[in-house]
């Protein structure tokens, strides 16, 4: 919108100061754009058939219902490809249902992602690798969005072009764009209904009804990387250390894993660290599946060790560049 000079105004004195010249309303910055829509997908309930594919072709899709009730969030997901699955999140308590094996698998999972619990309306560190700007409108799901564009600054990090619906801020659809700008992954509403009558005391019934099933809780227990002997000796630019967990040793090398989290605010990477089994970990890979990389990787080990170091193995929604810097700035303390 165009700030001009209306048209009664009196012509400027000689003497006075020069007019002043039309500027253009200020451009919501990126931090406006992201709060607006981490504020939405807290504050808004919904129901809707949710469709995600990559360029590699995978298509998968599942049924969402979404309820708030203050500062409460809970979440029924519903698998419609694939394997059944039910997957109930109440805050950070997570509960998945598998029928067909009669197991119910429990854990506490940090939100993470698109938007962390970490973004705050003062948090300008994402404004230092990302640029913001509004593109255009579409139609999606029948709402109309403002398009916009998460552009970064460098090949560290993934792009990405979002749909925010008009009124509330909710994003509809979500492309991730590689390093050439080329789209990776899309995920979007094929149907929505906004405000939709969802109670939150029947979400938590269904989530609480496991007769039949066997309950297997998977135990994250809160430690630093420290704490476990391991340090970055190279910060990836951008990307801060969220959390750090370890599961309960119980007797066997793999359930003594470290993983340590770190977002940008938009992308996550984890690094997870196991004592290296050599009837487990055949080979050092390298997998895209749409935005997910995964790398793995033996390290700490000695020549001619056949049983020595630890296994890591790197996965995030980055480029496969800044997982291999993780990879090789991660140390063993001395």
């Amino acid at each position: 919108m165009l700030i001009g000079v209306g048209a009664g105004v009196a012509p400027v004195q000689a003497a006075g100061p020069a007019p002043r010249p039309a500027t253009q309303a200020a451009e919501p910055s990126i931090g406006d754009w992201l709060m607006r829509m981490h504020d939405a997908s807290r504050k808004r309930s919904y129901i809707g058939t949710f469709v995600v594919s990559s360029a590699a072709g995978n298509l998968s899709s599942a049924r969402i219902w979404h309820v708030c009730d203050g500062e409460q969030q809970m979440e029924r997901i519903e698998t419609l490809t694939g394997a059944p699955r039910s997957i109930f999140r109440r805050n950070d308590e997570v509960m998945t249902f598998l029928p067909e094996a009669k197991v119910v698998r429990t854990e506490r999972r940090d939100s993470l992602g698109l938007f962390p619990n970490q973004l705050s309306a003062g948090d300008s560190s994402i404004a230092q690798f990302y640029a913001a700007r509004r593109t255009g409108s579409e139609r999606v799901a029948g709402f109309d969005a403002d398009v916009v564009e998460l552009a970064p600054k460098d090949r560290l990090r993934f792009g990405y072009r979002v749909w925010s619906e008009k009124k509330s801020g909710l994003v509809v659809k979500l492309q991730t764009l590689d390093t050439d700008g080329r789209v990776l992954e899309q995920a979007a509403f094929s149907e929505l209904q906004l405000d939709a009558p969802v109670r939150m005391e029947k979400l938590s019934q269904m989530m609480s009804n496991t007769e039949g099933y066997k309950v297997e809780t998977q135990e994250l227990v809160k430690t630093t990387p420290a704490a476990e002997g391991w340090s970055l000796r190279n910060p990836v630019a951008g990307f801060k250390p969220m959390s750090c967990y370890k599961r309960p040793v119980s007797g066997t090398a793999q359930d003594n894993t470290m993983q340590w989290i770190f977002s940008d605010g938009m992308a996550s990477v984890s690094l997870f660290v196991e004592a290296f089994d050599r009837q487990r970990h055949l080979r050092e890979v390298m997998l895209s599946m749409g935005a997910t990389q995964t790398l793995t990787r033996r390290i700490g080990d000695k020549p001619g060790d056949k049983d020595g170091g630890w296994w890591l193995t790197v996965v995030g929604e980055a480029p496969l560049t800044t997982l291999k810097a993780f990879a090789q700035g991660l140390e063993r303390g001395k």
